[in-house]
């Protein structure tokens, strides 16, 4: 059954799209800038770009997650959602949040937009990935927390699964998790150990409740399985992921000051996060194999059954490799943590975005399915995105590999600058298949808008 008030997600997914387009454009400035290092400089300096790629992405899959559960938690409750009004009042403040605080990285010199935002009253900014403005922050907390009471109230006013539990808990610790951002110690060590409680325990910890809880809700949909069935895989999911995730925190506090404990603490519980992610896989394809009905959508099972893949060999193979503190040792900051960022975020979090995105959107808009035409451009573009961000993670990896040996592990170790000119290679092939990518996104975008005819006449 659809609700009226589902309707809502509409604007976030099509701003999530958007976003998602932008985060790649400035993927390819900065591939280029490490090429050709005064790519576009002075207008838009490498760090700049950084920042926009980065914030890009985490603003749009917050946008992704944030349309989804409206999507999902009415159909989940079985109850209109609480009020659709702030939903959208919320959408717009974000948006809007969010492209003043872009334009400020690109117009105004960041430490000009720290004294103009009020961060010399509390000091946050200037930290990697989290170098949003004080006001910015704080919008993205009065969003985050309207959002919140909008979902919790819906669920408490209507009927409660495992499914909407889980993705509730998911979004709360997502909240309560970023309010670390403004704590910004003097103390370095005390600033990167509390740094991760967001960084980490967002990507390796309580994203992963979302992302269990989308891929269950679209995999309900289009196998018809029985719900108790999946429930029960989620709660092993959701078991694993925060018994690994939580401890693994300590992967990061190897070499930053912390005690010598957590070498073996985060080696062993870092060592055993891919298999939450292995499970999810299994989970995914298991589902499929057992369907009791064929979707219309086809291309909405493809992207769950891509999700439960590429998060496994990105998040989980990727980040193994180089996660025990003998091999982080030599490794840390180098290509390969690149590599796995690359491959982690797109099979775990933009996938399942896009999964949730082409499950709903047809629905949104009035039909159970895109077109075949429609639906055979959207294969396309996940094949093509899928299997650019394939050669991205190999290219880098080798650049990485490379990088350890010339800068690192050599009897005769290179200066950083000399080692990157050794690695310019892999970096040109980095950026010629980021433009694969981005053809593979345009036709997913495209997709959208073909096809049109044929679902009327039908």
């Amino acid at each position: 059954m659809q609700y009226k008030s589902q309707a809502v997600a509409k604007p976030y997914f099509i701003a999530a799209i958007g976003l998602f387009v932008a985060q790649i454009l400035f993927g390819l400035i900065l591939g280029l800038q490490y090429v050709i290092g005064d790519f576009l400089f002075p207008h838009i300096p490498f760090n700049v770009a950084r920042m926009v790629h980065t914030n890009a992405l985490i603003v749009w899959l917050l946008m992704g997650f944030m349309g989804g559960a409206y999507y999902m938690i009415p159909e989940e409750a079985e109850t209109e959602l609480f009020s659709p009004k702030l939903a959208l009042a919320m959408f717009w403040i974000f948006l809007v949040a969010a492209a003043l605080t872009v334009a400020g990285y690109l117009l105004v010199p960041y430490s000009t937009l720290a004294a103009m935002t009020g961060n010399d009253i509390l000091e946050t900014m200037g930290r990697e990935f989290l170098e949003q403005p004080l006001i910015t922050k704080v919008g993205i907390v009065i969003v985050a927390l309207a959002f919140l009471f909008n979902i919790s109230m819906t669920v408490l006013k209507g009927k409660k699964t495992s499914i909407s539990l889980v993705l509730l808990l998911g979004l709360w610790g997502l909240a309560v998790f970023f309010l670390f951002s403004f704590y910004n110690p003097v103390n370095v060590v005390l600033d990167k150990f509390f740094w991760w409680w967001t960084v980490h325990l967002w990507v390796e910890g309580v994203w992963e409740l979302i992302l269990g809880a989308f891929l269950a809700f679209v995999l309900i949909k289009t196998t018809g399985v029985d719900r108790e069935v999946i429930e029960k895989w989620l709660y092993v999911i959701v078991t694993l992921t925060l018994i690994t995730g939580i401890i693994g925190t300590g992967h990061h506090y190897y070499w930053i000051g912390t005690p010598e404990y957590w070498q073996w603490w985060g080696s062993i519980f870092s060592a055993l996060e891919p298999i939450p992610f292995f499970a999810m896989t299994v989970f995914a394809f298991n589902m499929v194999n057992r369907r009791r009905r064929e979707h219309p959508n086809k291309a909405a099972v493809l992207w769950a059954l891509g999700t439960g893949v590429m998060a496994f060999l990105g998040a989980g193979i990727w980040g193994f490799l180089h996660t025990l503190a003998p091999v982080n040792y030599y490794t840390h900051g180098t290509q390969i943590t690149a590599a796995h960022g690359h491959m982690a975020f797109y099979g775990a979090y933009v996938m399942v975005n896009l999964t949730i995105i082409s499950y709903a959107m047809p629905i949104l808009r009035g039909r159970a399915a895109n077109s075949n035409k429609s639906q055979v451009m959207e294969m396309w573009s996940f094949w093509l995105m899928t299997i650019a961000i394939v050669f991205i993670t190999l290219f880098l990896t080798a650049a990485g590999i490379l990088q350890v040996w010339l800068q690192r592990a050599s009897d005769t170790p290179l200066p950083f600058m000399v080692a990157q000119d050794k690695i310019a290679l892999f970096y040109w092939m980095r950026e010629w298949t980021g433009v694969v990518f981005l053809i593979g996104l345009l036709v997913y975008v495209a997709s959208f808008f073909v096809g049109g005819r044929e679902e009327k006449a039908a």
